[in-house]
């Protein structure tokens, strides 16, 4: 467990059920290792660590609004994909900096929460989101990416300026969130994991 902790900074978010697809995921292919049951697991964490972080509960920009006129409802209420590409989620997040604000905008894909889409800018512009599909998903992956990166370390983002800011969610996203952290709902895949998995599939059926 301290070889997964050991690989990302990030990982020490980790429960045991992340913990638990994290080692079946690293010793997939050996056959001499035998992963722990998720009871096991947790007992270990609990005697390395009994403390557990507090939770956050990140107070989001979007509110609702029962008087604005609601646009045609896409996504409907599954935020499931059984192929890539094919129902994306989109929304904006503001989170405060030292010198000022920074408002990064994201495209989720449904089918493995892969992020296709980062853009940042100190401006809440149209055109970070040129038209929003649904928020309901993207406010979740929010609070992930704000209780990861600073909450549960107990860091403010207040603590870093705008660029440094832009330099470390592009870093969680695009390297961590896509490639190596395990989701849950992807079955214990990493997003782009399960896309390989995907698009390998197709190519042995073909």
């Amino acid at each position: 467990m301290f070889a997964i902790l050991d690989e990302d900074i990030y990982n020490d978010t980790y429960g045991r059920y992340r913990m638990y697809e994290a080692l079946k995921l690293k010793h997939d292919n050996d056959a001499n290792f035998k992963v722990p049951s998720e009871r096991t697991i947790y007992r270990i964490m609990e005697a390395l660590n009994p403390s557990h972080r507090p939770k956050h509960n990140p107070n989001g920009i979007t509110k609702a609004d029962k008087e604005a006129s609601k646009s045609d409802d896409l996504i409907k209420p599954s935020f499931k994909s059984v192929e890539p590409l094919t129902k994306c989620v989109t929304d904006i997040s503001e989170i405060k900096a030292s010198d000022g604000k920074l408002y990064v905008s994201a495209i989720f894909d449904c089918f493995d929460s892969v992020v296709i889409g980062l853009a940042m800018d100190t401006n809440m512009k149209a055109s970070l989101v040129e038209k929003t599909l649904d928020n309901a998903r993207c406010e979740s992956m929010w609070a992930r990416l704000k209780e990861e990166l600073f909450y549960s370390r107990k860091i403010k983002s207040t603590t870093f300026t705008v660029e440094e800011l832009k330099v470390i969610i592009w870093r969680y996203f695009i390297s961590y969130w896509n490639n190596r952290r395990i989701c849950s709902a992807n079955n214990g895949l990493p997003p782009m994991v399960k896309r390989k998995h995907y698009y390998a599939s197709l190519a042995n059926v073909a």
